[in-house]
């Protein structure tokens, strides 16, 4: 067996069906030390593959949520301010106490430290995967800030000077693509591109985390989504909605698409999630769309 081929098995024991691209992709990840920018529409679980690689390196999971104005001292560091405070006044007190450069040398101290996710991946003994989530929504010059980070798992700190990991993390980095990123960025990475599954992926998909649903089902609810995918929508449904709506119909004990067309319908709420798609999918186009499922 080969490490893609392991990484596969070991991926789909935890519920993640990978194709042989993605392990590839998580086997080269592992070999080379790199990043991996995993690309891709949101909900075709690029997020999932970070919780499945930790759960298979029986390992910390360290997540980054990126957003609009996130900067060093949400994802980095910052000091303690409120105990900085505390210990200057304290001092200050004291009749013999230490002169101001002892005091600021005592304060900006490891004591006074607050880590966050990204000083905190490359300070544990053991490598943690570290998820850097949507980086597209973070600014240019935080993405600027990342590359010593993704190029030599270090960090500067002011105060402390250079800080080195103690293990190099697993990292991944996901993107929706709301906006391009830089060629630094890319260039320290390497990138998969994750599309929705087609119709047997999505069906060993469903299996995989719904014990109760049959192979039948799932196959029918893979292809019904499917379809939907291919309807003129302004959101496409992704992976998680499609494992709500199988969730759904099986808590209603449908075994069958076709035996409760009307309760299919009518579920179709897990996977519709604007008001125009809703009113898009008359009964009758959802009869049209099943007709089409064996």
């Amino acid at each position: 067996m080969t490490d893609r081929d392991e990484i596969a098995a070991r991926l789909a024991a935890t519920g993640y069906i990978a194709d042989s691209e993605l392990a590839t992709a998580l086997s080269l990840m592992q070999t080379l030390r790199r990043p991996l920018l995993l690309e891709g529409e949101a909900g075709v679980g690029k997020t999932e593959v970070a919780k499945a690689l930790a759960s298979i390196h029986a390992t910390e999971l360290i997540r980054l949520q990126c957003y609009e104005g996130l900067d060093q001292s949400a994802a980095l560091y910052e000091w303690n301010y409120q105990r900085q405070l505390l210990a200057i006044q304290l001092h200050r007190g004291a009749a013999d106490g230490p002169s101001a450069s002892e005091i600021e040398a005592t304060i900006f101290s490891e004591a006074y430290l607050l880590e966050r996710p990204l000083l905190a991946a490359i300070r544990r003994d053991t490598p943690p995967v570290l998820l850097i989530d949507e980086i597209d929504r973070a600014d240019d010059e935080f993405e600027a800030f990342l590359l010593e980070l993704l190029s030599d798992f270090q960090v500067s700190i002011p105060e402390l000077g250079t800080i080195r990991a103690t293990a190099i993390p697993h990292v991944v980095l996901t993107s929706n693509g709301t906006r391009e990123l830089s060629d630094a960025l890319r260039r320290r990475c390497l990138y998969h591109y994750i599309d929705y599954p087609d119709v047997e992926r999505e069906a060993r998909i469903i299996m995989a985390r719904s014990a109760a649903t049959g192979a039948s089902l799932a196959l029918q609810i893979a292809r019904m989504v499917e379809s939907i995918r291919k309807e003129d929508l302004r959101k496409v449904p992704g992976v998680a909605e499609t494992l709500d709506w199988a969730a759904a119909l099986v808590g209603l004990g449908i075994r069958d698409l076709h035996d409760d067309p009307e309760a299919v319908h009518d579920t179709l709420m897990c996977l519709l999630k604007t008001r125009e798609d809703k009113a898009r999918f008359t009964p009758e186009v959802t009869a049209r769309l099943l007709g089409k499922v064996a």
